[in-house]
C-alpha cells in the first residue's frame, strides 16, 4: 500500500507516468491494445458515425498533448515521454531524449516534463531544463497550452462548418418536421414537409409562433389551420387534444423547423465562432459545478426522470450522442459537437486543483507571488496530494455514476 501511494503521489504531482526507461511493451499491454483495436474496428462497421466521433475525440486528446509538448520544447524544457493512453505499454520507441508510444487504456494522454514540482528528482545536469527552473510566463504557457489547443480546435471546427456547410438562420417558414400519430394534426392530414401559414387567421413564420397560438387554447377547442402542401394552399379545422406534458393546454401534435443553413464568408464565420466559444465556455463553467455536485449524481441515479442535461457522462455516453447526432445531421453535426466538447474540456481542465492543468497553473502563480527579493519560493506538493486524492476520488465517483447511467439509460 505504501508503494502504491508513493507511486500515486508521484504520478499525480508529475501529471503522468514516471516509469522512464521501462519496457518498450508488455504482454498485458499488447493484449489490451489488440482488444481495443478490435473494438474500434467493430465500432466502425456497427456505428460509423460513433466511430467518427470517437476518432475525433482521440485526435483532440492528441492535439492537447501536442500543445504541451511543443511549448515545452520551445521554452527549453525537457520532455521525456509522450504517450497516448495510460496503463501498460502497447508499444513505444525513442527519438532523441523522448520516448513516444501507446498505452493500453484510452482514457487520455500525457507528456512527461521533468521537474514539475519539488518532489520530482532531476539530474543536476538537467535542472536548468526542468519545468520548475523556468520563468513564470514560460511555465504558465506550457501548462495552459493544452486548454488553449482545445479552444483552437473548437475555433477551427466551428469556422470550418460555417464556411463549408453553413450557419443556421431563421427563414420565416414554419415547415413541419414531424406529425405525431395519433394527434389532431395527423387526423387533419398535416404531414412532414408541409408549411404552416396561419392559425386562426394569424400568420405564423416560426415554431415559437405556432406554440404561442396553440397555448391560447384549451383541449376541445377548434382551431383553423392554413398550410401549404406541395405548393397548394389548404385549410382545415382541427379539434385540439390535451397536451401530454402541460395539462389544460391544447395540443396539435406537430413539430416544425424555421431554420435554414447559409454558408458564411470566413470573416463572419470567424466572428461567429468566437461568439460560440465564449457562450459555450460560459455555459461549461456554470454547468460543471452542477455535474460535480454529488447530490446531483445521486438524484440522477435514483430518479429516472431527472433532467438528462445535468447528468454526468463518460466517453460511452458522449459517443452515443455523437452517433445520434451523426445520423441526424451528418458530418457537420459531428464537427459541431466535437467543438462543444473541446470547449468544455478546455474549461474543465483549468480547474485550479491537481491533477488538472489548472492546478499546476495555480501552483505556478502562487510560487510567483511568494517569490520576492531574488528568493525563489517552491510550493510543497506533498501537502497538496491529499486534496488531489480527494479530487481523483470525486472524479472516480462521477465516472462510475456516468458509466452506469450511460449503460442503463443510453442518451443517443
Amino acid at each position: 500500500m505504501t508503494d502504491f501511494y508513493q507511486s500515486f503521489r508521484n504520478e499525480i504531482a508529475a501529471g503522468g507516468a514516471v516509469d522512464d526507461g521501462g519496457e518498450s511493451s508488455t504482454p498485458q499491454g499488447r493484449i489490451i491494445g489488440v482488444v481495443m483495436l478490435a473494438g474500434l474496428v467493430v465500432l466502425a462497421f456497427v456505428s460509423p458515425w460513433t466511430f467518427v466521433f470517437v476518432i475525433g475525440l482521440l485526435v483532440s486528446v492528441f492535439l492537447h498533448e501536442v500543445g504541451h509538448f511543443v511549448t515545452a520544447r520551445r521554452t527549453g524544457m525537457k520532455a521525456t515521454q509522450f504517450f497516448m493512453g495510460f496503463g501498460p505499454r502497447v508499444f513505444s520507441f525513442r527519438r532523441g531524449e523522448t520516448e513516444y508510444g501507446l498505452r493500453a487504456l484510452p482514457l487520455g494522454a500525457f507528456v512527461r516534463i521533468i521537474g514539475m514540482n519539488n518532489l520530482d528528482e532531476v539530474d543536476e545536469a538537467d535542472e536548468p531544463r526542468a519545468y520548475r527552473s523556468k520563468s513564470y510566463p514560460r511555465r504558465l504557457l506550457v501548462i495552459t497550452a493544452g486548454s488553449i489547443m482545445h479552444m483552437i480546435i473548437a475555433f477551427v471546427l466551428f469556422a470550418g462548418v460555417y464556411v463549408l456547410h453553413g450557419g443556421q438562420y431563421r427563414n420565416g417558414q414554419a415547415v413541419v418536421l414531424n406529425t405525431l400519430d395519433p394527434s389532431p394534426a395527423f387526423t387533419a392530414g398535416i404531414t412532414p414537409g408541409d408549411e404552416i401559414i396561419s392559425i386562426d387567421g394569424v400568420e405564423v413564420g416560426s415554431y415559437d409562433s405556432i406554440v404561442k397560438q396553440i397555448s391560447r387554447h384549451t383541449p376541445g377547442d377548434t382551431m383553423d389551420v392554413a398550410f401549404l402542401e406541395n405548393g397548394t394552399l389548404k385549410k382545415v379545422t382541427v379539434t385540439l387534444a390535451e397536451n401530454p406534458t402541460v395539462p389544460g393546454r391544447g395540443f396539435l401534435g406537430v413539430f416544425a423547423d424555421d431554420w435554414e443553413y447559409r454558408k458564411l464568408n470566413p470573416f463572419v464565420a470567424a466572428k461567429r465562432s468566437v461568439g460560440d466559444i465564449g457562450a459555450t465556455a460560459r455555459d461549461s463553467f456554470t454547468g460543471m459545478f452542477t455535474v460535480l455536485n454529488p447530490v446531483n449524481s445521486w438524484q440522477q441515479v435514483t430518479d429516472k426522470d431527472a433532467p438528462v442535461e445535468k447528468r454526468p457522462t463518460t466517453v460511452v455516453g458522449m459517443s452515443q450522442v455523437g452517433g445520434q447526432v451523426g445520423r441526424d445531421y451528418g458530418l457537420s453535426g459531428i464537427l459541431r459537437l466535437l467543438a462543444y466538447v473541446n470547449v468544455f474540456v478546455g474549461v474543465f481542465n483549468m480547474l485550479p486543483l491537481l491533477p488538472f492543468d489548472g492546478g499546476h497553473a495555480a501552483i505556478a502563480t502562487y510560487e510567483r507571488i511568494r517569490s520576492r527579493g531574488g528568493r525563489v519560493y517552491r510550493a510543497d506538493i506533498g501537502k497538496m496530494v491529499p486534496v488531489a486524492t480527494a479530487v481523483v476520488g470525486l472524479l472516480l465517483i462521477l465516472f462510475v455514476t456516468g458509466l452506469y447511467l450511460d449503460i442503463t439509460r443510453p442518451i443517443g
